[in-house]
């Protein structure tokens, strides 16, 4: 067997963190970005479920499927803030071309 387990790699910044730096008009289209792309994932979950072939029985029924649904909407949650899929970060980049321009203050002057 080997040796002991490396420890994880340290997680990325928050998306708030990231943010700070941005301009308001930036910041908001990241989060809604990133806003997008977990209602992206939580379909995509939603529809995988719905196409499973599990049967219904007693554990499986209401209770269990709440949970699954409230699982995967955790999961779709932490994707989108981390960028683990790209979509807000490709719909971010996209979107940013059409914002306006603006030039750092000088505030020496």
């Amino acid at each position: 067997m080997s040796g002991p387990v490396a420890p994880a790699a340290p997680r990325p910044t928050s998306s708030a963190a990231r943010s700070a730096s941005l301009s308001p008009e930036r910041a908001a289209l990241r989060q809604a970005a990133e806003g997008f792309e977990a209602m992206l994932l939580r379909q995509l979950l939603a529809s995988a479920r719905a196409s499973s072939w599990m049967q219904e029985t007693p554990l499986t029924g209401g209770a269990m499927e709440q949970w699954r649904t409230l699982r995967d909407e955790h999961l779709a949650d932490i994707a989108a803030r981390s960028g683990a899929f790209g979509f807000a970060r490709s719909i971010e980049a996209s979107l940013a071309q059409h914002l306006p321009v603006h030039t750092p203050i000088d505030k020496e002057s």
